[in-house]
């Protein structure tokens, strides 16, 4: 018994049913519902044999999928699986089967009646009998009723949360765990109003609306903020056929997972891929923020390799499927990636797809800055003309098999899965914005797999948190997943996607199922059981922490800066030098990057590090189909376009008529010189361990050829080249104080002209006295401690890619901001910081858009007043 917290209601009777994904939970909803209509047909008067059943789903795709088990349809499940006889179909004609979306059970508005909202209208709050009517509609008349929940892991009742709960918590987890909570709430709420639709015990009600409640879910289990301890099973189950038994039985396809590679590492790369990029990852590559989000490019940039191989898997399944006889089925399979964010995803999908959006020098364009009198102006300056740029979409820059992932006008082969859309189209509500769009895109999804649909040409499918569930696609043969998968009840359902088979047809000669396999790389599945935590068990001791966080009170001296990623040359003449003798060697790294990777089906429990036995064979995956696909001479022009786009600013946001024209000019006299530079650096410099060069090509080696050379070219002085241009990071521009947050045990002192409220003090000498100095100086307006606040100054020492932290930024009254350093003894590395710093400084100010900074070392705290008096004089002048 499911007992609202409210004692006057009568107790929900729920029956929980634990079902892998694909095991057949539609079929077992048909067969309940023939099991209470042929009994009632026999015995019209048995209450105990529902006449009316109402199947509860989450959303619009799996409502539109349900539809066959209404008995009226001519696709029905009861004579397609011939579950009920011939002879015993007229029976279940005597009942009726409803098909609605929880959405439904949301109460209706005070001024609305009959879906329309009137201002004159104020019915007050709906009754539970008139919702029992309005959502049951003919139903109300059989009541009472029996009732199925499809992807019943929705519909629990949240507990309060603890405070411990919420701290473990992050604030994207807690606002998922709200709207989670807060549907499920509206789904159990509404059977408690069928359930109690005259009155309940209060009002002398004697027998339940709802006979029984069986909840259907290939998970049933409590999810993280839910109030209950996460991944415990809901209290009334009373069967379970999980995975490990579906796998076993044959009825759904087999996991296989990597258990090891050609590294050697006891975990293979690809096993949990995700934290294995995040651990390697230097604290420049993460984004500015208390979330630690690593930088999307980057993480396409570790994933490529998987991501590589496993497509060339998906192009030998698709080989056979396009080689199959006009008689054969011929749906191609799909590659899923699931990734952590939509900036992750959207370069994902934008790498994958070759979908880009660039600006169009158009004739117009030209003409106008040729007739400029001022066409000396500098390049990336505005006229006063108003801008016009015209941004399209541009087809054929994938990177990942482009001949079978790549993108055109016309036909859509890569689709990224917008959640929101998605989720407006699926929740059928027609208030909602964007009703048109979503559809469609929710019809796409919806018929992956299916001939004559729109979804028949999709082969590979970008999306975030979506996918859970409800997508019976039955043609999924790999997936990879790039985001953080915290339970394994995340893993079951995102793997589940991949698990229905594409065939049922009994094997003559064993008489079972043939095997049919999903590759999954990236998600760390161990199959395991639930497993409990301690109650009431005490929490260690911890000593107090200081809370440094930006006041509100304060916003008026909030401190903006810019989030360098690296420099772009502003060249004139397009005339550049590189001295490659001084250019460091490039060493490919087959023992960090494995070249081939073997998998094992996973059947059975595990735990730990994935097991390398099974009574299956060894599969070996490597990047064979990606050499024979790429040439040498691709992966020179790719690097050479690359380094051009860095030097001539390409990631801007301008858009004037004038940078237009000047980019296109200087792309094409600049790559002939750089090109010359990327072929005999390719030649000359690289180490490549005797494996294929086209390993060359995976993006941590493109990118490290790039970086190498956009350090080593610089401006021809001789030909007046003009200073650097700061290329700032395109998902996250700005950094600000208002987004510090975070807990210490480091001593901390109080501030006055910061936002921030305190100072984090990591020597009580040097942090100490500059903090006492800024808040005395009248010239300060304020400033900040660089902690947790996200300013990293990138630079290079001894062939190693590092950011540099300076300690302080500072606002003076007169508005100049200073990047303030205290040091003492500087050695080489700290000379190759402050270097940079100035660099910094010196791009920040050429580009003219973020006030005037100024780089400062203070080598001497008790000194600090004096030197800023002298640094505002100076800058004045």
């Amino acid at each position: 018994m499911d007992q609202p917290a409210n004692p006057d209601l009568m107790p929900l009777t729920r029956l929980g049913c634990k079902m892998a994904t694909g095991s057949g939970k539609t079929v077992v909803m048909a067969m309940l519902i023939s099991w209470a209509f042929c009994n009632r047909g026999r015995n019209p008067a048995d209450e105990r044999f529902p006449s009316g059943v109402l199947v509860c789903c989450p959303n619009l795709t799996i409502y539109e999928r349900l539809q066959v088990l209404r008995p009226e349809r001519p696709d029905n499940y009861f004579a397609a699986f011939d579950i009920v006889p011939a002879k015993l179909r007229p029976l279940m004609q005597n009942g009726r089967v409803l098909i609605a979306n929880w959405h439904k059970f949301a109460p209706e508005p005070e001024h609305a009646e009959g879906g329309r909202t009137f201002g004159v209208v104020n019915k007050g709050a709906e009754s539970a009998d008139a919702f029992a009517r309005r959502v049951l509609g003919d139903l109300y008349d059989r009541m009472p009723i029996m009732v199925l929940n499809d992807e019943a892991h929705h519909c629990y009742r949240p507990a309060p949360l603890t405070d411990e709960q919420r701290r473990d918590l992050t604030p994207e987890k807690l606002k998922q765990a709200q709207d989670d909570n807060a549907e499920a709430t509206v789904w159990v709420e509404g059977l408690d109003k069928l359930n109690n639709a005259l009155g309940g015990r209060a009002a002398g009600q004697t027998a339940p609306g709802i006979a029984q409640c069986v909840d259907l879910s290939a998970t049933p289990f409590y999810i993280g903020g839910s109030g209950h301890t996460e991944g415990s099973p809901f209290p009334w189950l009373v069967s379970d056929f999980g995975l490990v038994d579906a796998i076993e039985s044959g009825i759904v396809k087999i996991p296989r997972l990597p258990v090891s590679d050609t590294t050697g590492r006891p975990e293979p790369k690809y096993f949990k891929l995700w934290q294995t990029i995040r651990d390697g990852l230097e604290p420049a590559e993460f984004l500015p923020g208390k979330a630690r989000k690593p930088k999307p490019d980057v993480v396409f940039r570790e994933a490529e390799p998987a991501l590589k191989q496993l497509a060339g898997q998906w192009i030998e399944r698709f080989k056979y499927i396009r080689d199959a006889s006009p008689g054969q089925v011929q749906v191609p399979p799909v590659l899923i990636i699931v990734c952590d964010n939509v900036d992750i995803a959207e370069v994902f999908y934008r790498k994958i797809s070759g979908e880009e959006p660039i600006e169009v020098a158009t004739e117009e364009d030209v003409a106008e800055v040729e007739g400029d009198e001022n066409g000396d102006d500098e390049p990336g300056v505005p006229s006063a003309k108003k801008a016009n740029g015209r941004p399209k979409v541009s087809y054929g820059h994938g990177v990942i098999f482009p001949e079978y992932f790549q993108n055109s006008s016309g036909v859509k082969h890569t689709i990224r899965i917008d959640t929101d859309l998605l989720a407006n189209a699926e929740s059928e509500d027609a208030s909602k914005s964007k009703k048109v769009l979503a559809e469609e895109l929710r019809r796409v999804v919806a018929t992956v797999g299916k001939r004559g649909e729109s979804g028949e040409h999709v082969r590979c499918v970008v999306s975030v948190a979506m996918l859970t569930e409800g997508w019976d696609a039955n043609n999924v043969t790999h997936i990879l997943g790039v985001r953080a998968f915290g339970s394994q009840l995340l893993c079951e359902q995102v793997v589940g996607r991949g698990l229905r088979r594409m065939d049922y047809s009994v094997d003559k000669v064993t008489g079972l199922l043939p095997e049919e396999y999903v590759d999954v790389y990236g998600i760390p599945f161990t199959v395991i059981p639930f497993k409990g935590r301690a109650a009431q068990q005490l929490e260690p001791d911890d000593k107090p922490k200081n809370h440094v966080r930006a006041m509100p009170e304060r916003a008026h001296m909030e401190m903006r800066f810019p989030v360098v990623e690296g420099y772009a040359f502003a060249l004139q003449h397009n005339r550049v030098r590189c001295d490659l003798d001084a250019m460091p060697v490039t060493v490919l790294e087959p023992n960090r990057e494995p070249t081939a990777t073997f998998l094992l089906p996973t059947v059975g429990y595990q735990e730990g590090t994935p097991s390398r036995t099974s009574p299956f064979g060894f599969a070996k995956q490597d990047r064979e189909a990606y050499y024979g696909a790429t040439h040498l001479q691709a992966i020179k022009f790719q690097i050479a376009q690359l380094v051009i786009a860095h030097l001539v600013g390409d990631r801007g946001e301008r858009s004037d008529a004038k940078t237009r024209v000047w980019k296109l000019r200087s792309r094409h006299q600049l790559f002939p010189q750089v090109f010359r530079f990327v072929d005999e650096y390719t030649n000359r410099k690289v180490d490549y361990r005797e494996i294929n060069p086209c390993e060359l090509g995976l993006q941590k080696y493109v990118e490290r050829i790039v970086e190498l050379l956009c350090d080593a070219i610089v401006p021809d002085q001789s030909e007046g080249e003009v200073p650097l241009l700061p290329v700032l990071n395109r998902y996250k521009p700005f950094g600000t104080t208002a987004e510090v947050e975070f807990t210490t045990t480091r001593p901390c002192h109080g501030t006055q002209k910061s936002h921030i409220n305190q100072v984090v003090l990591d020597t009580q000498t040097w942090e100490a006295s500059a903090a006492f100095r800024l808040e005395q100086s009248d010239a300060v307006e304020c400033y900040a401690r660089n902690d947790h606040l996200g300013l990293m100054i990138p630079y290079e020492f001894q062939g190693v890619d590092n950011h540099y932290e300076p300690d302080f930024i500072v606002r003076f009254k007169n508005g100049l901001l200073v990047v303030l350093e205290t040091k003492g003894f500087e050695d080489a590395k700290a000379t190759a910081k402050h270097n940079a710093a100035n660099r910094w400084v010196a791009a920040i100010n050429n580009a003219r858009e973020h006030g005037v900074w100024v780089f400062h070392v203070c080598r001497d705290p008790q000194l600090l007043q004096e030197e800023l008096n002298r640094l505002i004089q100076a800058t004045s002048g």
